[in-house]
């Protein structure tokens, strides 16, 4: 079976971390026999934008195709400008590059799979179309809890993509809910998996990870992991540090345009730690090297990081958000409320000094996430969906 991948993050070697979690996907698959090409299309901002802003030169040095871990990746550029999610989608222009690609390399695949409604979701619908094949959508999160609400626009191009896949996956059953009551159409929950055996491997003991990882190995370490944004909640956190004992110390693992405020802080490189973007790999480093993670987000899909720390039994501080409490199950109560430093600052001194998460809470949070986020397992139950909508457009 030949699969089309199509979305609009994945990792390169200038990014590393983005999209990692779809890259997990897409090697389980390959594990299976599946033959996946992923095209991700690179936004190609005006030339004064690019000049004014830093952020819009950073995809120049992205390759237009490279190999990574045995898949073949393509970057093709399309025309974007700044807020286009808001009032005129770029759905045409991504769907061109797309085609192009297709058409210059002979890529034929018997299926594609978007991620995300918007813009993947409408260029795929559209390239679909063209080349008379079926596709399957996934809904991450801020594709539905997020962009429909930007426009009127916005949200009937939202709602073309659903209302015109052949079938639609959501990563979480809130997702499932919310798409439903925004288009009407019913979707299949099934998470992107992450691969959960690294975490079963032995590691070194955690002060000694400290010591590797340059971290302070007499403070007791929070640490965030992800997009360095107000939306995640870093400046709550970064506030927590200020009402915290001098014996604990905030770790940031990520990129983003809160950076240059989080390191004019006074504690910078005394309680206050910040890395950079990093490898999928070292983020288990990190994260075994701490003592909490924290993800104080306003909204959420089903963080991937989330599930990795539970894995690894590792307790979590998160806003009851997304698909969070999905992930908690009968142990959501442990979560916080959104916007909150005191209760981030409680739920933290709770689990510190409080034994809040217990022994017997953290395996049967191990338990369940291995029970339903392997993977390997999710890649099977995605076989078995791609083989189903092949299966139903052939009668």
């Amino acid at each position: 079976m030949k699969v089309l991948w199509i979305t609009s993050v994945y990792p390169s070697d200038k990014q590393p971390g983005a999209g990692v979690f779809h890259e997990t996907q897409v090697q389980a698959l390959t594990r299976l026999g599946i033959e996946v090409t992923v095209i991700c299309p690179v936004p190609r901002n005006p030339k004064l934008m690019e000049y004014v802003k830093k952020q819009y030169r950073v995809h120049h040095e992205i390759p237009l195709m490279y190999r990574r871990k045995g898949v073949t990746v393509f970057r093709p550029r399309y025309l974007a400008l700044p807020g286009q999610l808001r009032w005129a989608q770029p759905d045409k222009r991504i769907a061109a590059s797309i085609y192009k690609t297709m058409s210059d390399y002979k890529i034929k695949p018997d299926l594609i799979h978007a991620h995300f409604a918007m813009p993947s979701g409408g260029a795929a619908r559209i390239v679909a179309e063209q080349i008379k094949r079926p596709w399957i959508l996934t809904l991450h999160g801020s594709d539905v809890n997020i962009y429909p609400y930007f426009s009127t626009n916005a949200k009937k191009a939202f709602q073309q993509s659903v209302i015109k896949a052949n079938h639609v996956l959501a990563v979480g059953e809130n997702l499932k809910t919310k798409a439903k009551e925004l288009t009407g159409r019913d979707s299949m929950v099934l998470p992107i998996g992450v691969d959960l055996s690294a975490f079963q491997q032995e590691t070194e003991p955690k002060q000694q990870l400290k010591n590797r990882l340059q971290l302070p190995e007499n403070k007791k370490i929070i640490t965030f992991v992800g997009r360095l944004t107000k939306a995640k909640g870093v400046f709550e956190l970064l506030q927590a540090l200020d009402c915290l004992s001098d014996e604990m110390a905030v770790l940031f693992v990520g990129e983003g345009p809160a950076k240059e405020k989080l390191m004019q802080h006074p504690e910078l490189n005394r309680r206050l730690f910040l890395t950079g973007q990093v490898e999928n790999h070292r983020v288990r480093d990190y994260l075994l090297a701490s003592d909490v993670l924290a993800l104080p987000s306003y909204t959420e899909g089903m963080p991937t990081v989330v599930i990795e720390a539970l894995a690894a039994k590792i307790p979590v501080i998160c806003t009851a958000v997304g698909g969070v409490p999905e992930l908690f199950g009968e142990y959501r109560h442990l979560l916080i409320e959104k916007e909150s430093v005191t209760d981030l600052v409680q739920r933290i001194n709770d689990v510190l000094y409080g034994n809040l998460y217990t022994k017997t809470i953290q395996e049967e949070l191990f338990e369940h996430i291995q029970a339903h986020y392997h993977v390997n397992h999710n890649a099977i139950l995605l076989n078995t969906e791609y083989k189903r909508t092949l299966e139903s457009v052939s009668v």
